[in-house]
């Protein structure tokens, strides 16, 4: 055998997400996202929308960390990293701007909530916290607004994976619900 198919051998084997020397950072659950799973079918509440169906149903089976009046925490079902919460309102509204003074106060105050949680339960080294407002601004639910909070870690889910051979600590969802939930009312 050639060395350029020892090559393309062992090329083609780190594609299959046997390990290689890169440390590659493999995340195939967020496919089915990318394929739009989950995702509504149109604009209205009624058109499959997940931020809608998920407070019908029990805590555990939707993920859902905390209930508030007019807002609530949800894990997303496709995290960039353990520990990714949504803030949504249960409204279903699609821009900041018509959402109404209760919905944007709670949704403020929830955030900060995620954030002393998140920091208590899991001591990230920081946080992104924002919302894509629109298809065009990133939104992968545009119809149903959302505040994404993302704890991290230095190489966390940066080029770090891929050139320090840092991974992510993989953490199922239902634990990361249930740890979060139950430190809710002692630390939020």
């Amino acid at each position: 055998m050639s060395q350029q198919d020892e090559v393309r051998i062992e090329f083609a084997e780190s594609l299959a997400g046997v390990p290689d020397p890169f440390g590659r950072f493999w995340t195939p659950h967020r496919m089915a996202y990318i394929g739009g799973e989950n995702k509504p079918t149109g604009p209205r509440a009624d058109d499959g929308c997940p931020f809608c169906t998920a407070p019908g149903r029990s805590d555990e089976d939707a993920l859902i960390v905390h209930r508030g009046t007019a807002c609530y925490v949800i894990m997303n079902l496709y995290p960039y990293g353990p520990g990714h919460l949504l803030v949504c309102p249960y409204r279903h509204v699609s821009g900041y701007v018509d959402a109404t003074e209760e919905e944007v106060a709670e949704m403020a105050s929830l955030t900060r909530s995620a954030i002393r949680v998140l920091s208590h339960v899991s001591h990230p080294q920081g946080f992104n916290v924002g919302m894509n407002q629109g298809a065009a601004g990133g939104a992968g639910i545009a119809a149903h607004l959302h505040q994404h909070v993302l704890p991290r870690w230095v190489g966390d889910t940066n080029f770090l994976p891929i050139v320090a051979g840092v991974r992510a600590v993989p953490q199922l969802l239902s634990d990361g619900r249930r740890m979060l939930a139950e430190a809710w009312e002692n630390h939020a």
